[in-house]
């Protein structure tokens, strides 16, 4: 348990999990509540489920993790944990969507879709923050403190 809260006090894991958390929360947003030009919670399902063919508890999982995950690497809360999580989502946008359209995203709409550069910097970002932990100004480094007593 002590493992997961565990972080240095350091700035190195405020950035990376800011910059993850700002990056990825639109993302959930769109997915969860319609907002930024997404679908919301029933578009989103509807998708993954009747089109991607998702099982719901994956679906469900996706939009729940990229929405409450972004909040809580804002907040420094389950550092390790959504790390992991983001990781397992983004292999699976990868695998699932992305691979079959090259690297580089869609920037000047001449691709059929997005390529997976985006998934590739979002895993190297969740593989550091497992292994700094959430660094400064934590809730993560705060309950690390209380353990330790």
């Amino acid at each position: 348990m002590r493992q997961l809260f565990q972080t240095e006090d350091s700035w190195a894991g405020l950035v990376l999990r800011l910059s993850l958390g700002l990056v990825i929360f639109p993302h959930g947003a769109q997915k969860l509540l319609g907002w930024y030009g997404g679908f919301g919670f029933s578009g989103t399902m509807g998708f993954f489920t009747e089109t991607m063919h998702l099982p719901w508890l994956v679906a469900f999982l996706v939009i729940v993790g990229e929405f409450f995950g972004s909040l809580g690497l804002i907040a420094g809360l389950l550092t390790r944990f959504t790390a992991a999580s983001f990781i397992v989502i983004m292999l699976g946008a990868f695998t699932t969507s992305h691979l079959q359209n090259g690297f580089f995203m869609n920037w000047f709409g001449k691709q059929q879709g997005e390529g997976y550069e985006y998934h590739l910097l979002a895993i190297g970002l969740s593989l550091a923050l497992l292994i700094t932990g959430a660094g400064k100004w934590s809730v993560d480094r705060l309950i690390a403190e209380k353990v330790e007593r």
